[in-house]
């Protein structure tokens, strides 16, 4: 256990780098643009997903698989209808990114260790949440109880569309089809749409955030930078499935 109260359970043997997951610099990006508000609006939808579908007032079990800096797991805190009845977890590979989740959100636990080998009973979850991050099915099936959740957040068809238009000549809708694990069911889902507005250095702490940032040459870096008034479509898929 850390002083800063996090458990490290990524042994070196399993690590593919010295300081695997996201790097400081990508971690920073994330940190600012998220702080910043601009996908709050999704964050709560997630919080209402999960408040819509709780059955009793019993102490609900959650997992962020690939928490990073734990936006969600705060986020949910903060506007859940009963937040004293959840048990907040977060689970990430770079330890510098659940350091900072964990000295911002003391009542949460979370954990360096890798997504395909979880340190964590079976059946122990009532809730997996994965916010654009990989999941090991196997495992998924392993933690979740019995009728437990998977709410998996993707991007819409049109997810930073107009970042996009920078970088490619033909730009396309992204793919909606969400593959489930076996013996999952989808019982709810929502789309979110809504403009933001980042300004040139939240532009591009965006773009770090992209998988197609390595895309992005100089020259279309600057572009995006230099743009006036840019405003963004940000388009999420909430997709929330039961284990049968």
């Amino acid at each position: 256990m850390a002083k800063e109260g996090y458990l490290n359970l990524l042994p070196a043997q399993h690590k593919k780098s010295k300081e695997p997951g996201d790097s400081r610099a990508m971690m920073r990006a994330r940190r600012n643009f998220l702080e910043a508000g601009f996908y709050q609006e999704m964050a709560k939808a997630i919080t209402a997903m999960i408040d819509h579908h709780r059955t009793t007032d019993a102490m609900m079990h959650i997992l962020d698989m690939g928490c990073g800096e734990g936006y969600y797991s705060r986020q949910i805190e903060l506007h859940s209808k009963d937040s004293v009845h959840l048990d907040l977890h977060g689970i990430d590979i770079a330890k510098n990114a659940i350091l900072a989740a964990a000295k911002k959100q003391a009542r949460a636990r979370f954990i360096v260790a890798s997504n395909k080998r979880m340190p964590y009973a079976d059946h122990y979850f009532d809730l997996l949440l994965r916010v654009y991050a990989p999941s090991n099915d196997a495992e998924v099936q392993r933690l979740l109880k019995p009728g437990g959740l998977l709410l998996i957040v993707t991007p819409g068809p049109r997810h930073l569309w107009q970042l996009r238009e920078f970088i490619y000549k033909d730009v396309k809708a992204h793919h909606t089809d969400i593959a489930l694990p076996k013996h999952f069911s989808q019982i709810d889902s929502q789309q979110i749409t809504y403009k933001i507005q980042p300004d040139p250095d939240q532009r591009m702490a965006l773009l770090q955030m992209t998988p197609f940032a390595w895309r992005a040459n100089q020259e279309i870096l600057a572009q995006i930078k230099q743009a006036d008034n840019l405003e963004i479509e940000v388009d999420f898929l909430l997709t929330l499935s039961k284990n049968s």
